[in-house]
C-alpha cells in the first residue's frame, strides 16, 4: 500500500477509535452525571448539551474565548448555506483577532459553490482550509483545551469534553488527518476534478469490498445516496459484476484474480 494510502487508512482508523472512545463515554455521563470529574474552573469534564440552541450558543462562547487555535473538522460534503451564512462573521473576527483557524472537510465540499465561496474568505483572511475523502468525525477543538463533537443518532446535540488526555487525543487525531488531507482549491479545473473523481471512486471500492451499505457509503463520503450509487454501477460496470454483492467480492483483496485458473489454462 503507498504510504499516503496507508496514512489516510491509518487517519481513518485512529478516527474510529476516537469516535468510539467518546461514544462509549455518552452512556457513563447519563448514568451519572452528579459522580463526573470536574476541572479547575468547576465545569464537568463531559457535559452533553442537547438543544440545538443551547449548542450553537456554547460554540459561539467558545469561538469568543478562543485566543490560540480552532481546529474544525466537518465530514458531510458541501457545507448548507445557512451554515455558512452563520459562521463566516464569527469566523472573520475570530481570525481578526489573530487566532489560527484550520479546517478539515471531505473532498465532496470542493463541488460546492457557496462552500468554495466562504473558504476563499476565509483563507484570504489566513485560515488554511483541507479536504481529505474519508475518515472524518464533526468535532471542534479550542486552544487545544476544550473540544466539542457531535453525538451519534441525536440531531443537534453535543458532547463538550474538557478532560485533558481526551482532548489531546482528538487535536491528535486531527493533526493526523491534516497531513493526510489536500488543499481546498477555490476553483477545480477539469484535471483536479477528474483526479478527485477517481480518488473517490477508489475510496467508494474499500467502503464496497468492506460490505457497507449505498447510504452508508454515501454518508462516509458526503455525497448524496444517488451520487454514491451512480459511481457504483460504473464501478460494477468495469469488473464486470452483475450485483453488488459480486462487485463487493471481486472488489475484495482476498477474491483471486478474473483470469485465475491452471497454469495450463
Amino acid at each position: 500500500m503507498a504510504p499516503l494510502a496507508l496514512l489516510v487508512r491509518e487517519t481513518h482508523d485512529e478516527m474510529d477509535r476516537l469516535r468510539g472512545r467518546l461514544e462509549a463515554l455518552v452512556p457513563a455521563y447519563e448514568a451519572g452525571t452528579a459522580h463526573l470529574e470536574r476541572n479547575g474552573s468547576g465545569r464537568a469534564v463531559l457535559e452533553l448539551v442537547t438543544d440545538l440552541g443551547a449548542v450553537r450558543g456554547l460554540i459561539a462562547e467558545l469561538v469568543a474565548g478562543c485566543g490560540r487555535e480552532l481546529l474544525a473538522s466537518q465530514p458531510g460534503g458541501a457545507r448548507p448555506v445557512e451554515t455558512l451564512e452563520e459562521a463566516i462573521g464569527r469566523d472573520e473576527s475570530l481570525l481578526g483577532r489573530g487566532v489560527r483557524m484550520r479546517t478539515l472537510y471531505q473532498h465532496t465540499a470542493r463541488y460546492s459553490r457557496p462552500t468554495a465561496a466562504y473558504v476563499e474568505r476565509v483563507t484570504a483572511l489566513g485560515a488554511q482550509v483541507r479536504t481529505l475523502g474519508d475518515g472524518l468525525m464533526r468535532m471542534l477543538v479550542f486552544d487545544g483545551r476544550t473540544g466539542v463533537m457531535s453525538v451519534p443518532d441525536r440531531a443537534g446535540a453535543a458532547l463538550v469534553v474538557r478532560e485533558p488526555a481526551v482532548v489531546h487525543f482528538m487535536a491528535s487525531a486531527f493533526e493526523r488527518a491534516w497531513v493526510a488531507a489536500e488543499p481546498f482549491p477555490t476553483t477545480v479545473g477539469p484535471e483536479a476534478a477528474r483526479s478527485l473523481s477517481d480518488e473517490l471512486r477508489q475510496l467508494i471500492v474499500r467502503l464496497l469490498a468492506e460490505g457497507l451499505e449505498d447510504k452508508v457509503i454515501a454518508r462516509r463520503l458526503g455525497m448524496s445516496e444517488r451520487t454514491c450509487q451512480r459511481h457504483i454501477a460504473e464501478i460494477m460496470r468495469a469488473v464486470g459484476a452483475k450485483s453488488r454483492f459480486q462487485a463487493g467480492y471481486l472488489l475484495s483483496p482476498a477474491a483471486p484474480p478474473a483470469d485465475a485458473g491452471g497454469a495450463g489454462s
